[in-house]
């Protein structure tokens, strides 16, 4: 997997039912503002406390935030962490409200 992916790359893969883990790692207040459906939420404080829900290291993982940054950082930790397939989501939900889903609020 790439180390950036675009929001229609991942509406592709989910849609071709892709075996992935979408990874939230925004705040709660933003999520309470908009949700990408079915992404297991770890705030990014606390992705090296719960590192252990993302294995095994070699699944597919696309980290997202609000506008790529925080997830771009997550997903570099990741793979020093030993994680092998992991992508951010370029642009964030808000690429994904833009350019996929506009029922997904923009903020």
């Amino acid at each position: 997997m790439n180390d950036e992916i675009s929001a229609t790359e991942l509406k592709y893969l989910l849609d071709s039912g892709k075996d992935l883990l979408v990874v939230d790692v925004r705040e709660d207040d933003e999520l309470a503002k908009a949700r990408f459906e079915n992404a297991l939420h770890v705030r990014m404080v606390q992705i090296p406390d719960r590192i252990s829900e993302l294995y095994p290291k070699d699944q597919n993982i696309v980290v997202l935030c609000h506008l790529g940054s925080r997830s771009g950082r997550v997903a570099a930790f990741l793979r020093e962490a030993g994680f092998t397939n992991v992508a951010n989501l370029e642009g964030g939900i808000d690429a994904w409200s833009r350019e996929v889903d506009p029922k997904v609020p923009t903020y």
